[in-house]
């Protein structure tokens, strides 16, 4: 028997299977999946592989060909569904079979096992007496107190029988060889999530809502498991219909995944859940140990559990009986991979759900451009939930405009409407919500006058600022001296937006004194529990005001919370990316969606130099099929996904003209091969950061409606690199480079 084995070396030039002879004494074990030890190369290096296929015949002269040497004592076998699925994400999002296998593989290595071993006594009580007398008769102390010990008690704690007694283990085997007692040992699992509370009763669902889960059920039963949309305005019961949905698969027979955007949502998001199912819910994410990952793996394995919860990677639980993939918040950014393969979780869901003939249920109040495209083509089914469950309106929302406040002689970070606002709030002891919209921060120069923005004349995104006094796209590599005078109404106000929270607050502390302020970014949310700790303290009351970047207007659920305000609407608006509007269109929302949760009516403000654009207008309306129309014109115009599929080729080397010669021969390659078929070749061009770590970087897109088109060209670049350069794809990129 043969083994076609993929070599652990990440290298375009070992990316093929290469076949191995399985000796005699390793047929029962090696499995496809399995992990090997092979000689590898003309030296022979013991190199790891993996085993993605098994055969009778060989190709090759089989005198040739080298035996596998053994097989690690620690490692997890492979699923055929997930060799599968690694296989596709090479082919789709370009990158190494190793790689792409390391990615779906989350615990590779066994990990030790934790155990519970007990001294079980074998003899009765009587017996144990007479065996004490004898022992404690001939001085044998040890053996005598353990004796005692085990008279009143049939169990004991192996550790406490150790530490507490001090018995020595050679005491113990000799009275277990004796027929005196005996050792069992129960495997334990880590559970990452302690819980203690008792299950809540499930809430008994609108009709809008129990229309969702029947229909969704309905498909699955008949054996049509689909893909779907649920788009619910904020505080509309998205959750109670994904818990509905699970309970429905469980009894099934089955199991659920469910991904959520970011850390900060892990902790509110599983005591949900775990209220609803006790303890055969669990989480996967980065801040777990390795030996709680590998439970965790076990734990689904085995059945043990029926629903895993965390951010994309949750995805490559090894499920047997997977019924049911959740993806709430589905327009996060975060979804997307930004290592090789740059899978997005969302068409890798799908593609898994298809291998095991699983549901796709994906949820948001801001849907993604892509996702609402396709439910809107028919290709998934679209749900909407229009109502707030606590029977609230939607907040109100007032548009500050930022060039009317200088004009008026106001330069505070604040407007006069959210100052006012602040008073009122603290007064009536409500709290508030400052966001700080900093995604996405390019540089971007505008005029605070009138709020022109310097654009592209090729690309129609924001140019960013460089040193040198440039500016530059970071698409097409348009470049443009930077302006002392605003091109539009000639004032001098025109720079480059620059904010941080804590300018906010410490402003805020110098306005309100006497509000308590807590501020969440990336510098208070190091630790590990730093999240959990700052939103637990705003929930019970320990702050009057919240202020944040983007992780604090997700999902979150503050009753208390009645005025939201929006900083710096304008920061991702011009992100120099043509998903920039989107982006804003969707922060927005969601900022606005915190906003009166509870009994008393939410008030929202949001600060901005351009109240007339289109996401601006939409999201203080909370009108997203509106947004969704004017946006997909623009995309569809300019050739932007999802109206045609992209690709980002970015190539790095140490050498900044190999870089470029690189990237230039591939951008020639490409024009040439496809002449007169429908692919189009934009650059390349220096990179938004064109040096990191002494490495060049250049970037080169590719738009086409056929996406297989894309596949082919990132082959053909694949076959023709450079020794001194490497090249990432990223397909459909949901940022600039």
């Amino acid at each position: 028997m043969y083994a076609k084995i993929i070599v652990d070396i990440s290298h375009e030039n070992v990316d093929r299977p290469f076949e191995y002879r399985i000796p005699e004494y390793l047929l029962s074990q090696v499995k496809i999946g399995s992990s090997v030890m092979i000689p590898f190369g003309k030296g022979n290096t013991v190199r790891q592989g993996y085993v993605v296929e098994i055969t009778q015949t060989s190709e090759y002269d089989p005198s040739k060909i080298k035996d596998i040497l053994e097989m690690p004592k620690k490692d997890v076998a492979a699923e055929d569904k997930m060799l599968q699925l690694a296989a596709w994400m090479k082919h789709r999002y370009g990158s190494t079979m190793i790689t792409a296998m390391k990615t779906v593989l989350p615990a590779r290595q066994k990990k030790k096992s934790l155990e519970k071993k007990e001294l079980v006594r074998l003899l009765s009580e009587e017996e144990t007496k007479q065996l004490y007398d004898e022992v404690a008769g001939k001085h044998q102390t040890a053996k005598a107190r353990l004796l005692q010990e085990l008279i009143g008690i049939e169990r004991l704690p192996y550790e406490l029988v150790k530490q507490k007694l001090h018995i020595a283990p050679a005491t113990i085997a000799s009275l277990e060889k004796q027929g005196v007692i005996a050792i069992e040992s129960t495997r334990i699992y880590r559970n990452p999530v302690q819980f203690s509370g008792g299950i809540v009763p499930k809430k008994i669902l609108s009709t809008e809502q129990q229309q969702i889960v029947d229909a969704i059920i309905r498909d699955y039963d008949n054996g049509n498991p689909g893909t779907y949309l649920i788009h619910g305005i904020t505080g509309s019961g998205k959750t109670e219909v994904y818990m509905e949905l699970i309970e429905n698969c469980i009894k099934r027979g089955r199991q659920a995944i469910v991904l959520i955007p970011e850390i900060a949502l892990t902790y509110q998001t599983v005591m949900r859940f775990y209220r609803r199912f006790g303890k055969r819910v669990s989480v996967m994410n980065s801040s777990l140990s390795a030996g709680e990952k590998y439970d965790q793996c076990e734990r689904a394995k085995n059945g043990d559990i029926d629903v895993i919860i965390g951010p994309r990677s949750a995805l490559f639980t090894p499920f047997q009986k997977l019924g049911l993939i959740v993806i709430d918040e589905e327009h996060e950014p975060s979804y997307k991979s930004e290592t090789m393969p740059k899978y997005h979780a969302r068409e890798t869901a799908i593609y898994l759900a298809s291998l095991h003939g699983a549901s796709v249920v994906l949820g948001s109040a801001t849907p993604s451009m892509e996702s609402f495209y396709h439910a809107k083509r028919g290709d998934y089914g679209l749900f909407t939930l229009n109502t707030r469950l606590t029977g609230n309106v939607l907040p109100s929302v007032h548009v500050a405009d930022l060039r009317t406040e200088l004009k008026e002689g106001n330069r505070s970070i604040f407007s006069r409407k959210l100052q006012e606002l602040i008073e009122d709030r603290l007064d009536k002891k409500q709290q508030i919500m400052l966001f700080l919209n900093r995604r996405g921060y390019a540089g971007f120069v505008s005029c605070r006058s009138c709020g022109h923005v310097m654009t592209c004349p090729h690309c129609d995104v924001s140019l960013s600022e460089h040193k040198g006094n440039k500016l530059v796209c970071h698409y097409c590599g348009y470049e443009t001296l930077k302006v002392s005078l605003c091109p539009e109404c000639g004032s001098k106000y025109i720079l480059g937006f620059k904010a941080g929270t804590e300018a906010v607050e410490d402003k805020l502390k110098e306005m309100y004194p006497g509000a308590k302020v807590l501020r969440m970014d990336g510098d208070t949310t190091k630790t590990k529990d730093s999240y959990e700790k700052i939103l637990s303290a705003f929930s019970e009351g320990e702050a009057d005001i919240l202020l944040g970047t983007q992780m604090i207007v997700k999902g979150h659920d503050f009753p208390n919370v009645t005025l939201v305000g929006v900083l710096a609407a304008d920061m991702s608006l011009f992100a120099g990316d043509y998903r920039a509007a989107e982006r804003t269109f969707q922060l927005l929302t969601q900022a606005a969606g915190r906003a009166g949760r509870g009994e008393a009516a939410g008030e929202v403000v949001i600060q901005t130099y351009q109240p007339e654009h289109y996401s601006i207008v939409h999201s203080a309306n909370q009108d997203y099929d509106a947004f969704y129309e004017e946006e997909i014109l623009y995309r569809e115009l300019a050739h932007y996904p999802p109206a045609e599929h992209m690709l980002a080729v970015l190539v790095t080397s140490k050498q900044e003209n190999s870089a470029m010669e690189q990237a230039q021969r591939m951008a020639d390659l490409l024009r040439n091969t496809w002449k007169s078929e429908k692919l189009t070749v934009m650059g390349p061009a220096s990179a938004s950061i064109g040096k990191i770590q002494d490495i060049y970087r250049m970037v080169l897109y590719c738009k086409s409606a056929d996406y297989e088109m894309l596949v082919q060209a990132k082959d053909l670049m694949e076959q023709n690199g450079y020794e001194n350069t490497q090249m990432q794809f990223d397909f459909n990129p949901i940022s600039s480079y």
